[in-house]
């Protein structure tokens, strides 16, 4: 068995997990000091407005009594038992400095404060409990310690399991700004390793922590390297987050390396062996290491392996994270929509933009064993990317680095799509524009190969302003239905080994270099490239709308295969079958000359070809089996030009011409 990654090794003792942060001058705190910053916030007032002291005496309640607050109690201290099903209702007063012993019935969630506890059988008026930091002395606001901000994490997780427990499905949080320290190891253990997902805000089952636009949770900075997260979903179901901000370090942590540290920090959230997971609408930012992670506990081989499942990121903005916005290791059903990427990757005065440079990254781990295996530590697969929009990424918008039927369709796209070792995956009816510095690199780039990359789909996209519309390597892909407008290259092909067909495409560009489809230095077998409805779609370029040039020249190419068959070109650029071989081109119409240089087993027939200033087709250098036949040829007559041109270096025996129709 090969030895794992070291990456892998530190995975399979915890799970990686870290966070983020807002704008913020270039200087990093001293680790335990106060954090600097603004001044401490004006938090939210909380309803219990009035003072008037109650007048009456909780140890004379009978059971079933009903009791208003539009006073305030103080219990001096005092336990409190009450009778059965007592009811505690609020009126803009208080209960506080005490224990209460419920014998069921129900309290308010505005009289819950930390001065009093809460014991017994009770519920929540409400299911929805408001929050308010105030109310709560454990947890600090603003600028604060790293000890302080160690409690507000506590404090937090506790409201937020107690609160349940009293029947809260819904805790909801205003006005909050606050730092958490979610890197110190709080476990009291002799062997005492750090759990990103132990140090973080755990949310639990069956509950949505519903969060303002006010709502600003903070990485507290440290200089701890192994990661981190504000907040965690681990082997919960049925909950939700939505809204606030989650704020992490990416200018502020202190890296060991200074600016040229590639891989510490944190991310802002983590899901982790959790299903029927809802984040909606919140602001993912600065996150030193990443904005969100979701994976697994456990590998697939492992009886106590538990798969994420049935996650949904919706309508959130991730801007500015370090390294990648988001990144999918392990999972099913994981649904990604309507969201915002922003600046992802990118350099600061502070510190590099780390290594990855996407703004979603999926990618599970395998290796293999002594035998050529798969064995699969990780499994990503039914990955649904839509309708999301992405800008500025460092390297690209989205990688399928290792993932099974990713689709990504209707996305707003400036960089990149990329996918690698993937299978039934889809990239489709996606829009991409290219800007001054993603205009020199592919739109679609298809580079996976080997027997894991097969069935996938590039379909419906529109593209404008790239280098290269559609860059696809090693095949087993369907290439059709796309616009491809004014890039330099249309579709770009290389070492295709398995069953490709590219059809259906419209590839037009007025750029005074430009090519439809592209073959250069490389083999390709099992290509087809054809269409057959005109009106939608055909090419229109300047240079070459067929560019092949070093194809199937090497040994063992001798008998591979290019199909290209019922195309319409249809400006007066030239179709160029240079140095090449293998290729079978019959029913295309073209409005520009069809060049053979140094060719070898070219078939044109029943082509109709119209060239207004050269031959109709010409054969310069030494070409080998060329076969001309059945092809309707015009070229213009009174000139120079030739029907089919054959330059003396080519043998004419090598030329097979069997009724071409030349006018």
């Amino acid at each position: 068995m090969k030895k794992l990654p070291y990456y892998l090794l530190i995975f399979m003792s915890c799970i990686a997990i870290s966070c983020s942060k807002e704008s913020v001058d270039n200087v990093a705190p001293v680790v335990g000091e106060e954090t600097p910053g603004e001044e401490p916030p004006t938090p939210d007032t909380p309803p219990n407005v009035i003072t008037t002291p109650c007048n009456f005496d909780l140890s004379t309640v009978a059971a079933n009594a009903t009791i208003i607050f539009n006073c305030v109690l103080d219990l001096e201290g005092k336990t409190i038992t009450l009778p059965a099903n007592v009811k505690f209702e609020f009126d803009g007063g208080d209960v506080k400095n005490g224990k209460l012993i419920f014998a069921g019935g129900t309290i308010a969630g505005e009289l819950l404060n930390s001065s009093i506890e809460i014991e017994g059988d009770v519920k929540l008026k409400e299911p929805t409990f408001k929050f308010f930091a105030s109310r709560w002395d454990d947890i600090v606001e603003g600028n604060t310690t790293s000890e302080k901000a160690l409690k507000n994490n506590t404090e937090l997780e506790r409201l937020f399991f107690f609160t349940k427990e009293l029947g809260a499905t819904t805790f909801e949080i205003g006005k909050f700004d606050a730092y958490f320290n979610v890197t110190t190891v709080t476990s009291t253990t002799t062997n005492q390793n750090f759990y990103p997902s132990r140090e973080a805000i755990n949310i639990p089952s069956d509950f949505h922590l519903k969060m303002s636009n006010d709502t600003k949770l903070r990485t507290f900075p440290t200089d701890w390297a192994k990661g981190g997260l504000i907040l965690s979903c681990i082997e919960i179901s049925n909950s939700k987050i939505s809204g606030g901000n989650l704020i992490g370090d990416r200018d502020k942590h202190l890296y060991s390396n200074g600016f040229e540290t590639k891989e510490e920090g944190s991310h802002c959230l983590g899901i982790y062996s959790s299903d029927k997971i809802i984040i909606d609408g919140v602001n993912i930012v600065d996150g030193s290491f990443g904005g969100i992670n979701i994976a697994s506990i456990g590998f697939t081989f492992q009886p106590h392996y538990d798969p994420t499942h049935n996650i949904t990121i919706k309508n959130c903005t991730f801007d500015n994270n370090r390294r990648m916005s988001m990144s999918i290791t392990d999972g099913y059903d994981i649904y990604v929509e309507n969201n915002t990427f922003l600046n992802t990757g990118l350099d600061s005065e502070y510190i590099n933009g780390g290594v990855v440079g996407y703004a979603i990254n999926i990618e599970a781990t395998r290796t293999r064993d002594d035998s050529g295996d798969l064995i699969l530590y990780e499994k990503a697969h039914k990955i649904f990317i839509r309708n999301n929009k992405e800008r500025g990424s460092r390297v690209g918008g989205i990688t399928v680095s290792i993932g099974e039927e990713v689709t990504i369709e209707g996305n707003d796209m400036e960089n990149k799509i990329v996918y690698s070792a993937t299978s039934n995956s889809k990239i489709r009816n996606n829009t991409f524009v290219a800007t001054e510095k993603s205009k020199t690199t592919p739109a679609i780039l298809a580079a996976g190969k080997g027997e894991t990359v097969f069935n996938n789909e590039i379909s419906g996209n529109k593209i404008s302003g790239y280098g290269v519309g559609i860059a696809a390597y090693y095949g087993n892909v369907n290439i059709f239905n796309n616009e491809i407008i004014d890039n330099s290259s249309g579709i770009q092909l290389k070492e295709i080994e398995k069953e490709t067909n590219v059809y259906g495409n419209l590839i037009k560009s007025i750029k005074s270099s430009s090519r439809g489809i592209s073959v250069q230095s490389t083999y390709a077998n099992n290509l087809s490239i054809h269409s057959h409805n005109t009106a939608t779609s055909y090419i229109d370029v300047k240079a070459n709308h067929l560019y092949f040039v070093a194809v199937n020249q090497e040994a063992g190419q001798e008998n591979y295969g290019i199909n290209v068959h019922d195309n319409t070109f249809t400006s007066s650029a030239s179709v160029v079958f240079s140095k090449s071989k293998g290729v079978t081109y019959n029913n295309n119409t073209t409005n520009g000359p069809v060049l053979l240089v140094d060719a070898s087993k070219v078939d044109l027939s029943s082509n109709d070809i119209s060239s207004a200033d050269y031959h109709g087709i010409a054969l310069s250098g030494v070409n080998t089996a060329i076969k001309t036949s059945l092809n309707k040829i015009s070229f213009p007559a009174g000139t120079r030009f030739e029907c089919i041109n054959i330059d003396a270096t080519t043998n004419p025996s090598e030329v097979t011409l069997d009724r071409n129709d030349c006018n």
